[in-house]
């Protein structure tokens, strides 16, 4: 499934969870890095916004579905994709570095955060080894000399894979750069999953996600924070469900 941001089309390229494991597997035996981004309606009104954020993203080896619109506008286009949020993704991947005993490195949030993620990984992720956590300082520029350093200190820890939970768009761009300064290194963007994991942030009921409207329950606990992101987010649905509709067509008349 294609989208469209400011001229630059961006694919989910990975469509399912067993289809992610399997790629990320793969790559972590290879010793080769990639970029996991998980794309969503927020991420396609920062991508119109930033030529940065565009840059990025078209260096992300991975790019999932997270988020229940961009599923729905797939079915649209007759190319069905299972939801796949980065928030969710950090378990299952710790699980899979830890079965090749591939080191791991915590990227984002505050040290505390990070504290208890560590623990709550060793706990449910059997064997996985923590090699490096780093929580950067306020103002916290990717593309700039910190950033680098940061880049450099995950390389020398011997981490190959990294999740980086600062938000979008600065952990897509802190990936992107790592795919050329640590080339090695499995970068997976995973938003407040490190949150969620260490229990410092809490996850919407199951039931909210099963009636997909995780987005309200977001939005009604932090109103002033979200409101305006996800106003933004449901003035260019329409706009992306009709272009889905679009695809459908021409696949079908090709």
């Amino acid at each position: 499934m294609d989208f469209t941001a400011a001229g630059q089309t961006v694919r989910v390229t990975v469509p399912n969870w067993a289809a992610l494991e399997a790629r990320v597997t793969e790559r972590l035996a290879q010793r080769r890095g990639f970029a996991l981004a998980t794309l969503n309606l927020d991420h396609l009104v920062k991508l119109r916004q930033s030529a940065a954020f565009r840059q990025a993203y078209a260096a992300h080896d991975l790019v999932t579905a997270d988020g229940n619109p961009i599923v729905w506008a797939a079915r649209l286009a007759g190319r069905p994709i299972a939801l796949v949020p980065g928030s969710d993704a950090v378990l299952p991947l710790a699980r899979v570095a830890a079965r090749q005993g591939v080191p791991v490195a915590l990227v984002g949030a505050t040290p505390e955060t990070l504290a208890a993620a560590k623990a709550a990984l060793e706990r449910d992720a059997r064997d996985i080894d923590v090699v490096l956590c780093i929580a950067p300082p306020m103002g916290f520029d990717p593309e700039g000399p910190a950033g680098d350093e940061v880049l450099q200190q995950v390389a020398a820890s011997g981490a190959r894979l990294c999740f980086i939970a600062l938000g979008a768009p600065r952990q897509e761009m802190l990936a992107a750069r790592g795919r050329f300064l640590a080339p090695q290194v499995g970068f997976a963007s995973v938003g407040a999953g490190l949150d969620f994991i260490a229990g410092t942030q809490r996850r919407a009921p199951v039931w909210a996600r099963r009636l997909s409207i995780e987005w309200l329950w977001r939005a009604l606990s932090d109103p002033r924070r979200l409101a305006g992101r996800y106003a933004r987010c449901v003035a260019i649905l329409p706009g992306q469900l009709a272009m889905a509709v679009v695809q459908r067509f021409r696949t079908r008349g090709a």
